[in-house]
């Protein structure tokens, strides 16, 4: 593992973080990152039509199927995972899971974060989960929360991931991320999640359009790539 190296995922269902930033995780799981994903919910109610349709089921025993799916992907892209159990449709976080996601921040130190879009007319989850990681990034900053005076604490740089319909979101990707190398992974990823069969192929093309748009903004050949937008600015010592 790559000393120091950490990236954090905040996403409102298990599926998000495997069609949405699945190629980002692996990615850099395979580089020597420790990467977390905090799962706000396991997608009981919003993303398991699938389990209500049997009849007789409890929400217990949906909640435990998809806490087993998210385990075995997030195991696959190689991620460590913890669940919030802030339910979802509607999600509704509390005081204490933001208490905890700011002691993550601290402890984790993220060289980076993914979550989701700002804007998201579909899904009103989605934008909540963002609001929640943003606004534990801004406490962890805050010197006069838990007071260290040993703490040394860096705002990291915030990566949106791409939305189920990115034109009704106001999303507009500035970053490119060749997945190439993870594609695999992340497709391995996507067949645990056997009850949302139906996105396995439409995520395959969005990855595939992402990878021609790569490989025509960069020069170099690519085939599958993943979309971000950065929230805030890169600083950089040269435009070349």
């Amino acid at each position: 593992m790559t000393p120091g190296k950490t990236g954090l995922v905040v996403t409102a269902h298990p599926g998000d973080f495997v069609w949405r930033a699945g190629g980002a995780i692996a990615l850099h799981a395979k580089k020597g990152y420790r990467m977390k994903i905090v799962c706000l919910s396991f997608g009981e109610r919003g993303e398991s039509q699938w389990a209500w349709k049997k009849g007789d089921v409890s929400l217990s025993d949906v909640k435990a199927q998809r806490r087993e799916e998210a385990e075995r992907a997030a195991g696959t892209l190689g991620a460590e995972i913890e669940f919030f159990d802030a339910g979802d449709y509607p999600l509704h976080t509390t005081p204490e899971m933001l208490d905890r996601l700011v002691d993550i921040y601290r402890e984790l130190k993220p060289s980076f974060v993914l979550t989701h879009s700002l804007e998201d007319p579909y899904n009103v989850d989605h934008p909540e989960a963002t609001r929640f990681a943003q606004e534990a990034r801004i406490i962890a900053q805050a010197a006069g929360h838990k007071p260290n005076p040993d703490l040394a604490y860096n705002a990291p740089p915030v990566f949106l991931f791409e939305p189920h319909q990115p034109e009704q979101c106001n999303y507009k990707p500035n970053v490119i991320l060749n997945i190439d190398d993870v594609w695999e992974t992340k497709r391995k990823a996507f067949e645990i999640l056997a009850a949302q069969k139906h996105l396995w192929e439409y995520y395959t093309r969005v990855a595939l359009n992402r990878g021609m748009q790569g490989g025509r903004n960069s020069g170099r050949a690519m085939t599958y790539g993943e979309a971000y937008q950065r929230i805030f600015p890169q600083i950089v010592e040269e435009l070349a």
